[in-house]
């Protein structure tokens, strides 16, 4: 939906108290106390009935800017000049019959008067032209039973094994030529690389052959096709080449414990790219050069045990590192591969600096940058460190940059509110997104530019949503032609699955807290049982989109709340650093608080709650059955955390250069030792009464297997049941297909036994 601007009288709405109930359940009790008691009838403001209408019909109910958003698409231009004017009728119905999505091609109030009176929005009130209180309670419920439209005999079950199973063909990329396209596909149930030439009638080739363990993920080097893989889960991945008949596998850096990352694919430079490695010491990475024909290294550069990342210019010589004691570093920069590094932009604690790119002429460095401000901006240094803001957003972080080299430019960067949205700094590649867009049919959010050619005449694209795994496209702008590629899961109906609806609450101590509700399909928002599902990170975040766990948990009639507690990244500095020594704290109360949120909502039933989270979120899982044992009848710990001490001491070597941050973050092992007791369930066995299942992988080298087996050893000491699955060819999370669907197989069942009485 294209982003409207109000008018500056409008903007303002929010910025006061209203006198009006401000939840569903004040609504509700208004109305069935309104035929009891005698209230005198006050009419209500434009600005009043906007405010309790965003109250109604949306979850938006702690972000004063997202409510803000949502009435610039209800309120249009200049209507409603004077909000303190008393809200008229036909008024009321042009805003009541956009916020339900039944506009079509009303375009005076007298149709959407009419539109809204074939609704039934004015059902059992006066014909009075102004609105009183009384009246809004009565307009806003008819208005959620049009909403909900719902006879609440839900839908379907689908399978466990068509949410999980693998998806289908995936990944779609160009070579740099676009006379060939790749993608993932399963073969002996592992995900595997398939090339496929373009404007061909032949058969896609499979060029990998792997039957242990999924492809991680493929790239060119001119005609060479590359991919990584790992083993069994150890995160220690690889690089190796592939011949076009997958016939000749080779690994390409064969060397044990070893993870390798790429830095540069040398455009210009024959069968040669760099790549990182910690090769010489686990705990940092140097620069080599790799021959992808024979797989012989040539050293680049030395890390002298600081250097967090490195940054090639264009013509591939290593000159800007960035160096860190995990708190606080600097961009460091040369003139050449002669040269010594000298410091360009020193790096304060909490400021957060990535160099991605030089430009084309090597005098500038593109990177993302929160130096001394608290949200993440696209900008640009010269080579004296003086920095120019290319894009910034008042609200969130930049999520993500498209920069292309040939135009040296940045093409957009995205940021995301409620979904992903972009800002475009070229003219003819917005114009291209919004054509593909309008040919598509869908909002910008659900549209992504996946690959392009060198030339920039042939893209992948993809479309996905809420409820539509994903689609691929191929686009040639040179001919205007759109092809579908492929659908991910094509055997999930998308009319079948269910919404996620963006949300907000506030913190007890007054923290808006963003997150997602996703409520099962066909059912009313009451009483449901709930699974609040917090993510991992805990500096990560969850965004609007297809979620097969989710939507299988929704289809199984479950609500699913999702929340961006405190230290979730994306909201800038100071919401991420709130979260700092709060682990199990005000972190798992913002969590806590999203819980009652949905209960005092009416859409939970507080006897029914369930919570289920990986890695960080299995370790609030953890915490929300030891800290609020009375809340959660039923609880999943997938790859989680028991004890933060023995996390901290087994780390992987190479999060070794982040080691302080971890201290100033999560808590130091000596300085913190009560703190990070208090906050470690496994210290606090006796507490937790919850039924629990737990999984774990045996190669995780995140959250190792102590983990799990602390906390499910400590609980059967006390004759706890606790069931436990584990896997020895797995590692952080399951990636083999097997094993996936044995996991949420077993999960759904532990959930319906306990929550489903």
């Amino acid at each position: 939906m294209k982003k409207r601007f109000l008018s500056a009288s409008l903007a303002v709405i929010l910025t006061t108290s209203v006198v009006i109930p401000v939840s569903m359940q004040e609504v509700r009790a208004a109305n069935e106390t309104s035929s009891q008691v005698e209230v005198k009838e006050e009419h209500l403001s434009a600005k009043e009935f906007l405010d309790l209408a965003v109250t109604s019909l949306t979850y938006q109910h702690g972000s004063e800017t997202m409510r803000q958003q949502i009435i610039n698409q209800w309120v249009k231009g200049e209507e409603l000049k004077d909000l303190s004017a008393n809200i008229k009728r036909d008024e009321a119905a042009r805003i009541l019959v956009r916020a339900l999505d039944k506009e079509e091609k009303e375009t005076t109030l007298a149709e959407y008067r009419e539109k809204a009176n074939k609704l039934g929005l004015f059902n059992g009130l006066s014909n009075s032209e102004t609105i009183s209180k009384q009246d809004a309670v009565k307009i806003l419920n008819n208005a959620e039973k049009v909403q909900n439209g719902v006879n609440n005999e839900g839908v379907k079950e689908i399978s466990v094994e068509d949410f999980v199973k693998n998806p289908g063909s995936f990944g779609y990329s160009l070579s740099p030529d676009g006379n060939y396209i790749t993608y993932n596909d399963g073969w002996e149930n592992r995900s595997n690389v398939f090339v496929k030439k373009m404007n061909d009638d032949s058969e896609p080739v499979r060029v990998s052959s792997s039957t242990d363990r999924d492809i991680a993920g493929s790239f060119w080097k001119d005609d060479n096709l590359l991919y990584l893989k790992d083993k069994g889960g150890d995160e220690n991945f690889h690089i190796y080449s592939t011949s076009f008949n997958g016939n000749e596998e080779k690994d390409l850096t064969p060397y044990p414990n070893v993870t390798v990352g790429l830095l540069s694919g040398l455009e210009g430079v024959k069968d040669e790219i760099l790549i990182m490695m910690n090769k010489e010491d686990a705990k940092v990475f140097d620069v080599y050069k790799l021959n992808v024909k024979t797989g012989k290294t040539t050293h680049v550069a030395k890390n002298p045990g600081n250097v967090s990342s490195w940054l090639a210019d264009r013509d591939g010589n290593v000159r800007v590192a960035v160096v860190s004691d995990g708190v606080e570093g600097t961009v460091l920069y040369r003139d050449s591969e002669k040269d010594e590094f000298k410091p360009l932009i020193e790096i304060e604690a909490g400021d957060d600096v990535n160099p991605f790119s030089f430009s084309k002429d090597n005098k500038y460095i593109y990177a993302t940058s929160n130096k001394g401000r608290d949200k993440v901006e696209v900008v640009k240094y010269d080579l004296e460190g003086k920095e120019e803001v290319i894009m910034s957003n008042s609200e969130v972080d930049v999520s993500s940059v498209l920069y292309n080299a040939e135009k040296d430019k940045v093409l957009y960067g995205a940021y995301v509110t409620d979904k992903v949205h972009y800002q475009f700094f070229d003219e003819d590649f917005e114009k291209l997104f919004r054509k593909i867009q309008n040919k598509l049919g869908v909002e910008e959010s659900e549209l992504g530019i996946n690959d392009y050619n060198k030339d920039m005449t042939k893209f992948i694209v993809s479309v996905s949503s809420d409820t539509v795994y994903g689609k691929y496209y191929y686009y040639d702008s040179t001919t205007d032609e759109l092809t579908e590629m492929a659908t991910l899961s094509p055997w999930l109906n998308p009319e079948e699955l269910a919404e996620m609806h963006p949300i907000s609450y506030k913190s007890r101590d007054g923290l808006t807290i963003n997150g997602y509700l996703t409520l099962p399909k066909n059912k009313e928002a009451k009483n449901l049982p709930l699974i609040v599902n917090p993510h991992g990170g805990p500096w990560a975040r969850d965004m609007w989109g297809f979620n097969p766990e989710v939507q299988l948990l929704a289809n199984r009639g479950y609500a699913v709340l999702q929340v961006n507690f405190r230290s979730s990244a994306g909201y800038g500095k100071e919401f991420l650093e709130a979260g700092n020594k709060q682990w199990g704290l005000k972190i798992q109360d913002d969590i806590t608080d999203g819980v009652q949120w949905a209960i005092d909502q009416g859409i939970a039933d507080p006897e029914r709650i369930g919570i289920y989270g990986a890695s960080f979120g299995g370790y609030a899982t953890l915490a929300g059955i030891t800290f609020t044992p009375d809340l959660y009848a039923a609880a999943v710990d997938y790859v989680g955390v028991s004890n933060i001490f023995t996390l901290l001491n087994t780390i992987p070597p190479y999060w070794e250069t982040m080691r302080n941050q971890l201290y100033e973050r999560v808590g130091h092992p000596e300085k913190d030792k009560e703190l990070l007791k208090a906050a470690s369930p496994v210290f606090h066995v006796d507490k937790i009464k919850t039924p629990l299942f737990v999984a774990q992988g045996a190669n995780d080298p995140r959250v190792n297997k102590a983990e799990s087996d602390q906390i499910v050893e400590a609980l059967r000491a006390r004759g706890v049941d606790v069931e436990y699955m584990l896997k020895d060819n797995e590692g952080h999370g399951f990636r083999n297909e097997e094993n996936r669907i044995e996991f949420y197989n077993a999960m759904i069942k532990f959930l319906d036994s306990h929550l489903k009485k």
